[in-house]
């Protein structure tokens, strides 16, 4: 591992590596207006929701990085402090690209990117017809970290009001993340679509305890063949197979070509039975996978 002090790389440096290494961020596409009515519209990546009582979303406009400027969101925020925050999905991120573009204030990013504004029922700001997700909100705080270039502005908002898509629901009236195909911000250039093959599921842990990763034998925590996520998998049983369960497994079809084909030679017999084991893993038969690795490594 190579060790930075942050404060010894420039700051163009230390933006670059920290938005590169602190990602995919979601994206706060923030409507807002000033006291004379004018909208401004501006796509943050340094933003998330914190909490639901109240509902807390914080984003950053923040002080430009070579000039110290204030963004136009933030003086808005400061003049009216109401915000809608747009979610942004992939038919529409090269617009909101475009609107991030350091327009002269009093310009207008809807019509510059090509976006529709939409009336807010609560708030003054408008809204972005084309985001999946606009979120009503009310400013409750500004915090601002310095007056140095590259600072942090956090504004943070609650929620007031929610305007969803009806397509981009399920059954059950949850938002389907596959429909949503929202996008993230990366590093530079870089965003990531979440959609398709990028998405997977992770179980939650049971509500009993898993058993951990350290009540497994040493051979399949050492194992040169599994991986750090098989692990996790395997941790998270509740409960390790029981003997007569291991016996079981010693009468498959599996464990008997394992150990005839490896009779003498341990460490490919565990090699052998841990590529198994991947492969049940991977097919989710996580309790299978098990019974077999503890068979092995009790044979003697």
């Amino acid at each position: 591992m190579k060790t930075i002090d942050p404060l010894a790389l420039p700051p163009n440096l230390l933006h670059r590596m920290l938005l590169t290494a602190i990602a995919p961020r979601p994206i706060a596409f923030a409507s807002t207006i000033d006291a004379q009515g004018l909208p401004n519209l501006s796509p943050f990546s340094c933003f998330n929701v914190f909490g639901i009582n109240p509902t807390t979303l914080i984003f950053s406009p923040s002080r430009g990085g070579r000039d110290n400027r204030l963004k136009d969101t933030y003086l808005n925020i400061k003049e009216i402090p109401e915000v809608v925050i747009n979610t942004v999905s992939y038919s529409m991120v090269e617009q909101a690209n475009l609107a991030s573009t350091e327009y002269p204030k009093g310009i207008n990013e809807f019509v510059k990117a090509g976006f529709t504004p939409i009336a807010s029922d609560k708030i003054r700001p408008f809204r972005v017809g084309e985001s999946p997700v606009q979120l009503e909100c009310k400013v409750r705080q500004v915090i601002e970290t310095s007056d140095r270039p590259g600072s942090a502005n956090l504004v943070v908002c609650e929620v007031v009001l929610i305007h969803v898509n009806e397509k981009l629901m399920d059954i059950k009236g949850q938002l389907d993340p596959r429909k949503l195909d929202l996008v993230g911000r990366m590093g530079v250039d870089y965003y990531v679509r979440a959609s398709g093959k990028a998405l997977f599921t992770v179980e939650k842990p049971a509500e009993k305890q898993g058993i951990g990763i350290d009540s497994l034998p040493e051979e399949v925590r050492m194992s040169n063949v599994l991986t750090g996520n098989d692990l996790g998998k395997l941790g998270s049983v509740i409960m390790l197979p029981s003997a007569p369960e291991v016996n079981e497994a010693k009468k498959t079809a599996t464990y008997k070509k394992l150990i005839s084909e490896n009779p003498v030679d341990r460490d490919k017999l565990i090699d052998s039975s841990h590529r198994i084991a991947r492969d049940m893993i991977s097919r989710n038969e996580v309790h299978e996978a098990l019974k077999l690795l503890l068979a092995i490594a009790r044979y003697q």
